[in-house]
């Protein structure tokens, strides 16, 4: 069984200007009036289903709740990327975090007429007590360990940037010891990095021996040629977890030009990006791979 999951974390632009200290974004709805719709039009070129993971703040806006559930009864997965996307969710009290997961749901659940079952948390980080709460409240999975050194290593770097030049950003650096996770499904123990009997994680995919990132940013800077070079070293794994970002969608054309001064990747055309993205899918169809969403990756790839 050789299987490929794609999603798509639906981060607003404000996010990216949180994440560069770049201080308070101008009104921007981009990623679900532009970059939904491209994404649809990829995941329809390439015959292949899609899991939308949706912060839950952001479906108060009405365009973007008819996105989603028009997404859903076309065959899509949505899942839950909390309510606020705060990205130090971790480090905050274990009832706003519990109340962020929630909450988030109950958005979705409204604008879709379906509650999720699985969720990503922002920023990649998890901890222990977080994926406690999403077991209590029913979720089937969680998809969020990022055990890559070479993107850990950068976004160190980044924030100690940030911080020498007084830059405030609202990442957060997740501990070190999620660099030894499994980089295949598996259910977490305690703590989350080791296999136990818990939930089921789907850890955000890297390539086998030197962990290299395989995520949207990664394959839009490598372009088409690139994209392909690393899905080979892949074919043998059981599941490629492929994840994107509204972002990937979008380019400086897209009134993003201040953004796109601190965001490299959106320097590339999205046109450009996109293709990155069906030259990977088509080499992993080629290869065997059945396309499914995230929820049926969980229920055919970790076992009890």
């Amino acid at each position: 069984m050789k299987l490929c999951a794609i999603s798509v974390d639906l981060d607003e632009i404000p996010h990216y200007y949180r994440i560069h200290g770049l201080g308070e974004a101008p009104p921007s709805h981009a990623v679900y009036d532009v970059a939904f719709e491209r994404l649809e039009d990829f995941a329809r070129s390439e015959r292949l289903p899609l899991t939308w993971f949706a912060i839950g703040a952001d479906l108060s806006r009405e365009p973007n709740a008819e996105a989603l559930a028009r997404a859903l009864k076309r065959g899509d997965e949505i899942g839950n990327h909390s309510q606020n996307h705060l990205y130090d969710l971790t480090r905050r009290e274990l009832r706003e975090q519990a109340r962020e997961v929630s909450e988030g749901a109950e958005a979705i659940a409204r604008a879709t007429g379906e509650r999720p079952s699985g969720f990503r948390a922002p920023g990649y980080t998890v901890s222990d007590a977080l994926l406690a709460t999403l077991a209590e409240q029913g979720y089937a999975y969680d998809s969020s360990v990022f055990p890559c050194p070479s993107y850990y290593a950068a976004k160190a770097a980044k924030l100690l940037s940030y911080r020498l030049r007084r830059r405030r950003s609202s990442a957060v650096l997740d501990t070190p010891a999620v660099l030894a996770a499994p980089t295949r499904p598996y259910r977490v123990g305690r703590p989350y990095w080791t296999r136990g009997h818990g939930l089921a994680e789907l850890p955000i995919q890297v390539t086998p021996g030197a962990r290299l990132p395989f995520i949207g940013t990664t394959l839009a800077l490598a372009g088409p040629d690139g994209a392909r070079l690393l899905c080979r070293s892949l074919l043998l794994e059981p599941l490629v977890n492929l994840e994107l970002h509204g972002l990937d969608a979008l380019g400086a054309g897209d009134g993003l030009e201040v953004l796109a001064k601190h965001q490299p990747d959106l320097r590339i055309a999205a046109a450009r990006k996109l293709e990155a993205f069906s030259a990977a899918a088509s080499l992993l169809r080629r290869a065997g791979y059945s396309f499914v969403r995230l929820d049926e990756a969980a229920r055919l790839c970790v076992r009890d």
